[in-house]
């Protein structure tokens, strides 16, 4: 039983294992402050200065932390390293916070521990692997020691991390020679392979973006699944500039220029059917290059309209609006919330041999075979206007534009959707009714904009249960607060929870559902844009035209028991 211990000793105020010497008379009481001060002042654990101090040698200090606070003590000496158990704490925790997993047995996890007052990082452990955590002390010197071996043996031991068998290859097309000076240290086998394994794990959990992460005392590798950013490896802190040379490299950037922030793409061939390009951003840090990825895979425009989550009726508005001979159709959405793969989508639908269809983007983000891609590049002069100007002389039948910024990309698109072209755009509003005073407040003319725009659509992601959800019992309170009407409550569906299993990694959710907005331009609306009317009376003229809210058109998927009530609450506002 761990011992209690006052709060301060001898009006002295010191805590944790300064203070059970103090009260044991280990440790004089102004010692024990002055080398607590000299703790704080230098950001070391007390520990640490403690030992250097000499004031207590390391034996008897775990002697006496086993005594007083009645835990086990071991010699690590006589411990055999591989009998540890390896994936129970983070490296992270580990490094950071000095404790070592022992044992596992059944619910209960032995933990190596010089400092027996860190409660925290006890809790810490017992939340993240949810086992009864048992302190062992042990000498700090020895704990130390064996936690920088076992790091060192990751460092010099990366390439054991990555298999050989790795059927994939980086293109570096129109990249430096191999023999040139700059790139001959970036080629070595471990930091080649290491990427090519991260690659493969982030395709293979569906991630969307991966984050290269340099930090002062640890380096770390993060994924975006499902929309909520997990931490996937902590690589050693000396790979980071090569693992940064190798990714600039691969995608045709200047290895030599870190001041500034570069954009890039990279290819990576998975099979002979099947390759999967990457959007590369680098970002100068405090410490070094901060690289993120977004994984762009040409086959989730050719899901079908079908996969992405529309509900049968908004499905029949929207293939109604984008078959129309003339026309624009508007998508709007926060940053990661499916746009481009919804427009996509569209064009994939529309893309015959005899339609001729141009994009605009910034940059070009899926590859669709048939279409004509134009990447937007303002330093060159090529900006949307002018690309949008260009296809009007180009006989275009579809036009995309990537997004609308100002209002001459605004101007221009409004036009060639009154001269007989069907013009899919993004902007960046909260809903489909805010759209249009957007487009107002950027300065069109609000008959332009009634004579132009045929439909809007607003979207969410929403995170998916996994098949391991069970049901659950929600307060009709709660339900009817969330948007419910009374008469849905009548027992005939049941809402569901998260749970978590092997498949979705213990999140309870996998993959992602679309929550959508459809607003067809009706005569009513456009009678209220032609008047100037707000984004309040265009949202209740939407409502008396049948439009669901995004809160409402979530609140279908939760009755549809394809995501949480909590995770609908979390992305829509209402």
């Amino acid at each position: 039983m761990a011992a209690v211990l006052p709060n301060s000793v001898s009006g002295v105020a010191v805590s944790g294992l300064a203070r059970a010497l103090v009260q044991a008379g280990r440790l004089q009481a102004a010692q024990a402050e002055a080398l607590n001060k000299q703790a704080i002042a230098d950001k070391t654990p007390f520990i640490d200065v403690l030992l250097d101090s000499r004031a207590i040698d390391a034996r008897s200090l775990a002697m006496f932390c086993a005594d007083t606070f009645g835990y086990p003590a071991l010699d690590l000496s006589a411990f055999n390293p591989s009998f540890l158990q390896e994936n129970v704490i983070s490296t992270k925790l580990m490094q950071s916070q000095r404790v070592l997993a022992l044992a596992k047995r059944g619910n209960k996890l032995s933990v190596a521990i010089s400092d027996p007052t860190n409660t925290q990082t006890l809790d810490q452990i017992k939340f993240q692997t949810e086992l009864t955590v048992e302190p062992v002390i042990v000498e700090h010197p020895a704990l130390l020691k064996l936690i920088d071996k076992l790091g060192q043996s990751t460092e010099q031991n990366l390439e054991t991390l990555i298999g050989d068998d790795l059927d994939v290859e980086l293109s570096e097309e129109g990249t430096a020679e191999p023999g040139d000076a700059a790139t001959a240290d970036i080629d070595d086998a471990p930091v080649v392979k290491f990427l090519q394994k991260i690659l493969l794990d982030a395709i293979n959990m569906g991630a969307s973006d991966l984050h290269f992460e340099p930090f002062e005392k640890f380096y770390r590798i993060r994924f975006r699944v499902d929309g909520v950013l997990q931490e996937i490896a902590q690589p050693p802190l000396a790979i980071k500039e090569k693992l940064a040379s190798r990714i600039k490299v691969i995608s045709k950037l200047d290895i030599s220029e870190k001041r500034v922030p570069q954009d890039g793409r990279m290819k990576l061939v998975v099979s002979k059917n099947r390759t999967i390009d990457f959007r590369v951003s680098t970002l100068p840090t405090l410490f070094g290059e901060k690289i993120v990825m977004r994984i762009l895979d040409a086959t989730q425009a050719q899901m079908g309209i079908d996969a992405l989550g529309y509900d049968p009726d908004q499905k029949e508005l929207l293939l109604d609006a984008i078959h129309r001979p003339y026309g624009m159709v508007l998508v709007t959405g926060p940053t990661g919330s499916g746009k481009t793969v919804s427009l996509y989508t569209c064009l994939n639908i529309l893309n015959k041999p005899g339609i001729n269809i141009s994009t605009a983007e910034d940059p070009a983000e899926i590859n669709l075979p048939g279409v004509n891609q134009v990447n937007v590049n303002d330093k060159a002069g090529l900006t949307f206007a002018a690309a949008l100007k260009s296809f009007l002389r180009q006989d275009p039948d579809i036009i995309m534009v990537g997004e609308i910024r100002d209002l001459e990309t605004a101007d221009i698109a409004i036009k060639a959707a009154q001269t007989g072209h069907m013009v899919f755009s993004t902007l960046h509003t909260n809903d489909a009714p805010s759209t249009l005073t957007r487009l107002m407040n950027m300065g069109v003319a609000p008959f332009n904009i009634a004579s132009s725009v045929i439909m809007i659509t607003a979207q969410r992601l929403a995170r998916r249960l996994c098949t391991c959800k069970q049901p659950t019992s929600i307060p009709d309170e709660t339900l009817l607060e969330a948007g419910f009407q009374e008469d849905e409550l009548d027992g005939t569906w049941v809402p569901y929870k998260p749970v978590g299993c092997e498949r979705c990694n213990g999140s309870g959710y996998k993959g992602r559902v679309g929550i959508y907005q459809i607003m067809p331009i009706t005569e009513d609306i456009e009678r209220i844009i032609l008047a100037h009317g707000t984004a309040l009376e265009i949202e209740e003229q939407a409502r008396r035209d049948g439009v669901k809210t995004l809160r409402e058109a979530g609140l279908v998927k939760v009755k549809q028991g394809l995501t949480s009530l909590e995770e609908v609450l979390s992305c829509t506002n209402e």
